[in-house]
Formats: structure tokens, C-alpha cells, sequence
């Protein structure tokens, strides 16, 4: 075998093991994307699972305020990364959605790129790969909370505070919690009885949801936007029910749940639905 087929492959070897950088994301191809960290790429999503921005009852305030910050973004404008915390169920995740795919239809350009939570050690390669593109992107994290992982805790404060470079101009980040310091009291509780200075690192730990510029509450509902809730779904289902009817079947529907939220309301609408043979 000569020197030169034996470079060769050696040549190939070093190429497999030591891949060049990665292509550029085409995110022309679809509204919304998932981060997919192991293959270090964005998984195009060609259908968003949202609801019409109209059929979110009870949470107009928030839907307003989450909206003016969004199209301000999606104008190239200053804009605050947000945090949705509340009850559950109180429709904090399908608000991002809701507002992204309206906005989308003003502003293609503008991109919903979801990262899990537990990909959160890998954000700093992500924002490598959407900094200075021309999309405008809303970094989502969904059901955000943390257990005592530092690297996960550290990993989301370089998103919100972005290190020497800042975080890119061209993504915000929304993330929705249970929680409005997303940590659980026990954890804060911790904190403060084994610290040697408790006050600071009890701070050390809440500060980190001062860094949303924008907060937004989610309360559960009253009984009356429970059933607009109800009532707005089978109208836009084009589902007929006799008002009486819908109204004593969906307590009866929240009282064995045992809880009253725009997810209960759903999940009896699908009932009906069901029941009707939609």
C-alpha cells in the first residue's frame, strides 16, 4: 500500500472522529423548531399543537402584556425576557404558542425554538448557533423548575445575563413555571438553615427569576370563566349543547377532578365532543 492511500485513510479517520463545524440552521423551513443537543441541531416542527388566541378566557391582562412584548420583538424592538408562573393549567404554555402563531402570520421571520429543560447545559451552544442570524427567535422552556442541579441553575443565568457578549439581540427567552422563584420552598428553606450567611444565599438562588424582566401570574379561575372556557370551545368546534346541560356537567366534570383550570375545561369539552361522536 503506498504512503499516499495510507494518509488517505488516515485523513478519513481524523475526519469521522473530528467532524467539521456544523451547518447552519435553515430555519426558513418551518415556524418552530426543537433543540436537539445530542445531534447539536434544531428539529424543524411543521405544525405547532396551539390553540386560538381567543379561546384563552380569564387571563386577559397576562394575554395583552405577553402580546406587547412579543410584537415589539417581532419589530426589531427592546424587548424582556418573560416568565409565566401560576396555577396549573391556567393555559401559561399555550399563551407563547397562541401569541407565536399569530404573530407568525404578521412576522415571518419570527421563529419558536423550544429547549426542555433538561437540555439546559447545552444553551450556551445554542445561542452560538442562533446568534446573529436575521430570524427573530423566542427561546421557549416550558415547565421550568429547578431540584439543586447548579450546572442547570448557572447554564440558565448565562441565557438571561448572556456573559461578556450578552444574550444574542435577536432571541428572548420565555419560560413558564409552577413556581414564582422556580425552586420549591423546602429548597429556599435549605438554603437559608445551612448557609453560613443565610440572607445570601437565599438571594443567590431567588435572584435568578429577577432576571425576567417580565412576570406574569397565573390565578386559578372563577366559576364563570370556567364556563366561557367550556362554552368557547364548543363553538369553535361547531358543537350544540343546551346551555343548562353544559353548565351542570361541567361542575359536575371540575368536581370530580377536583380542580377548576382551563385544562379541566378542555378535557370536558373533549368529553362532550366524544360523547356526541365529534
Amino acid at each position: 500500500m503506498s504512503d499516499e492511500s495510507s494518509l488517505d485513510r488516515i485523513a478519513s479517520a481524523l475526519e469521522r472522529m473530528s467532524p467539521g463545524p456544523a451547518r447552519p440552521p435553515d430555519l426558513t423551513v418551518a415556524p418552530a423548531f426543537v433543540w436537539n443537543p445530542a445531534c447539536n441541531q434544531l428539529d424543524p416542527v411543521a405544525r405547532v399543537n396551539h390553540v386560538d388566541l381567543s379561546l384563552l378566557v380569564g387571563i386577559d391582562r397576562a394575554r395583552d402584556d405577553l402580546m406587547h412584548n412579543s410584537l415589539q420583538f417581532a419589530r426589531g424592538k427592546y424587548a424582556n425576557n418573560a416568565l409565566l408562573w401560576g396555577a396549573r393549567g391556567m393555559g401559561k404554555s399555550s399563551l407563547v404558542k397562541a401569541i407565536h402563531a399569530q404573530l407568525a402570520v404578521r412576522f415571518s421571520n419570527l421563529k419558536l425554538v423550544e429547549l426542555r429543560r433538561e437540555d439546559l447545559n447545552s444553551v450556551g451552544t445554542l445561542l452560538t448557533r442562533l446568534r446573529r442570524r436575521s430570524e427573530r427567535i423566542i427561546l421557549f422552556c416550558d415547565d421550568l423548575s429547578f431540584s439543586g442541579d447548579e450546572r442547570e441553575y448557572k447554564s440558565l443565568k448565562a441565557v438571561l445575563d448572556g456573559g461578556i457578549e450578552g444574550r444574542p439581540e435577536n432571541v428572548v427567552f420565555y419560560a413558564t413555571s409552577n413556581r414564582r422563584h422556580l425552586m420549591p420552598r423546602d429548597m429556599i428553606e435549605n438554603e437559608r438553615s445551612t448557609a453560613v450567611r443565610p440572607s445570601e444565599a437565599v438571594d443567590e438562588k431567588v435572584s435568578l427569576s429577577d432576571r425576567f424582566g417580565l412576570w406574569l401570574g397565573f390565578h386559578p379561575c372563577h366559576q364563570d370563566d370556567y364556563l366561557e372556557m367550556v362554552r368557547r370551545y364548543c363553538e369553535s368546534a361547531g358543537l350544540t349543547i343546551d346551555d343548562e346541560t353544559l353548565q351542570s356537567g361541567a361542575r359536575e366534570w371540575q368536581m370530580t377532578r377536583g380542580a377548576r383550570s382551563g385544562r379541566v375545561a378542555w378535557q370536558y369539552f373533549v368529553h362532550l365532543a366524544s360523547q356526541s361522536g365529534s
